[in-house]
């Protein structure tokens, strides 16, 4: 999944889901640490992901990164925090998406960027049904990838105020920009 969306958006999404991360910065799911280098020079980035093992893998990044083995449904920071936070692709995997978008709200200072590029579940009645079907199979050939979540709706019940959305591969792919 992550090559095709590499295809579809190429450096062009990640320079979009970092732009606005300035001052304090949290990623969620930093995963391989691929978004790490396109950080500007003046943000602190606390990088964090829940698998030991991909820490690991994350050997370059600059001196402004902290690495950090932390899930996303329990952050040890106090409340607000951090001036951004971003995540790509990670929603899907969290197993409890509303106390995950609970714990980011709450480390958030308020007015804080919140910046997602997530894939979605399709608007269309039969798109919809197909990924329902799929996911059991797609859940477990990916590692815990969910292709049927509404993201979107959760980042809004989450109490975000949603001010951009930038979408790709038939609105299957999206860019959330948001604010606490």
């Amino acid at each position: 999944m992550s090559e095709t969306i590499e295809r579809a958006w190429g450096e062009d999404w990640r320079e979009w889901v970092t732009d606005k991360a300035r001052g304090w910065v949290l990623e969620i799911g930093a995963g391989d640490g691929v978004n790490l280098s396109y950080y500007h020079a003046d943000a602190r980035v606390i990088a964090t992901e829940p698998d030991a093992e991909s820490l690991d893998m994350i050997t370059e990044y600059e001196d402004n990164v902290t690495l950090a083995q932390v899930d996303a449904q329990d952050l040890p920071f106090p409340d607000a925090t951090f001036d951004a936070i971003v995540g790509t692709l990670v929603f899907c995997t969290i197993p409890d998406v509303p106390r995950a978008l609970r714990e980011v709200r709450r480390v958030l200072k308020p007015n804080g960027s919140l910046r997602l590029v997530e894939h979605v579940r399709a608007k269309n009645p039969v798109g919809r049904a197909l990924m329902h079907a799929a996911n059991p199979a797609w859940h477990w050939m990916t590692g815990g990838c969910n292709i049927n979540r509404d993201t979107l709706s959760a980042v809004r019940a989450a109490g975000f105020q949603v001010i951009g959305l930038e979408k790709q591969m038939l609105g299957l792919i999206v860019g959330i920009d948001a604010r606490r």
